[in-house]
This record gives structure tokens, sequence and C-alpha cells, in this order.
């Protein structure tokens, strides 16, 4: 595959300064790596961005990550490999991710799940994942960055 352009972190690299700011202020809000890790990839899996699963199967491994739970991740709701807490933050990924698939986005039970088992700072974090995940997958998808050339 061939990129239809140059990424655009490469075309504007002040972008690609404030969104690695963004990303280590959501690594900095009290979430494990892991589970950010596992946030990345799951809302990557759903927008089909070939090259953030990539990256972020290779990124999530160096976090150590188990082969096991990463082949599981599209389907963490009929694996054993989950914590409850993990489960409760890929649930609220895939509700902040399709955000259009229903009326109520994010349902009161997502979120309470979520709010069980993360404080107001740590869900700061991972939405703030979330949304930049949706960001690379936004600029990746569009122009057909190849996982394996750098893009970020």
């Amino acid at each position: 595959m061939t990129a239809r352009m140059q990424n655009p972190a490469v075309l504007l690299p002040e972008l690609n300064q404030h969104v690695q700011g963004l990303l280590k202020t959501a690594f900095g809000s009290g979430v494990p790596k892991t589970t950010l890790e596992l946030v990345h990839l799951r809302a990557s899996q759903i927008n089909a961005c070939g090259f953030c699963v990539d990256y972020g199967t290779r990124t999530a491994r160096e976090a150590g990550e188990s082969d096991q739970r990463l082949h599981a991740v599209a389907a963490w709701r009929d694996t054993p490999y989950f914590t409850e807490a993990e489960r409760a933050a890929l649930a609220l990924t895939e509700s902040a991710t399709r955000l259009a698939d229903r009326s109520d986005a994010v349902p009161d039970e997502v979120w309470d799940e979520a709010a069980r088992h993360f404080d107001e700072k740590q869900l700061a974090g991972l939405l703030l994942m979330i949304g930049v995940t949706n960001l690379f997958n936004r600029f990746n998808v569009p122009v057909k960055q190849p996982s394996d050339q750098t893009g970020w």
C-alpha cells in the first residue's frame, strides 16, 4: 500500500509536538500504561487503522503485554484475560469511539462502570487517550498510511 500523501504530522511538524504532549499527559494520568495501550489498540481496531493497530501492538508489547491478550482485544468481552478495570476502559473506548452508533453514545452503565474503577483524573486520561487515538486514526486512514512506514 502506498500513502496518498505524506502523513499530516510530517507536513505539520508542530502538530506532532502537540500530540506528543497530549500523549504524555494521558500517560501521566495514573491509568496503567498497559490499559492505555489496550485502549489505543481497541479504538484503532474499530476504526480499521492498520498503521495504529500495528504500532499499538508493538508499543503494547514493549509495555509488557502478552501476545495472548493482544490477540484477544477485539473479542475482550468473550475472553478471560482482562481485569474488570480493563474491561471498563475497553467498553468506554468502544462507546466513545462509536459516538454516532446510538442516541446515548456513552450509556450511564458504561460510564458508571468506568467511574467505579478510575477516579476523575484517570477518566480524563482515558478520554484523552481515546480522543488522541481517534485523531491518529482520522489522519492515517484517509491518507492510507502504510503500517510499515513511520507516521507520527
